[in-house]
């Protein structure tokens, strides 16, 4: 299986929520492994073509932060920062995440579920408002986030 069958579907359930569903071609441990440790984020983390992640800080655990920092050489860089709120290896993570300037954070909730080796990933993230919600849609974020997983499915099957 490759990126280009592996389809992210998303979805807005209620006002404030954004769900995101997508397959990867390997087993869950692997795809745990690569959204939360260093060794792997900045290698498919980086949303459109052209951005790099200089700066990445995990400390996967509950309780524990990230801190995630993004440069192009013809735009803006930018950083998130965020806390893990609940951790289950290999199958769950909940985080609560701020990107500035934006207002307010999110409650990101990732659920791994692996069939014959492929995972099915689906990421809740909750909004403070709906207005938070439609301004991050605005952005353009799904654009950024399918490339990104693109990545991550090359990246996992290398």
């Amino acid at each position: 299986m490759t990126a280009t069958n592996n389809p992210m579907n998303v979805t807005t359930p209620s006002e404030r929520e954004v769900v995101v569903t997508r397959y990867f071609n390997a087993p869950a441990r692997l795809v745990f492994a690569a959204w939360t440790d260093c060794k792997h984020l900045p290698h498919w983390l980086l949303g459109p073509e052209g951005w790099t992640m200089p700066i990445c800080e995990v400390d996967a655990r509950p309780g524990g932060k990230y801190r995630f920092g993004w440069q192009h050489p013809e735009k803006k860089g930018f950083e998130i920062h965020g806390r893990y709120l609940e951790m289950e290896a290999p199958r769950r993570t909940v985080t609560a995440e701020s990107m500035p300037p934006y207002p307010g954070e999110t409650i990101n909730t990732m659920i791994l579920e692996e069939s014959d080796g492929k995972t099915r990933m689906t990421l809740t993230i909750t909004y403070d408002s709906k207005e938070a919600r439609d301004m991050a849609l605005k952005t353009g974020m799904t654009r950024g986030m399918e490339r990104s997983f693109d990545l991550l499915d090359e990246y996992l099957n290398k």
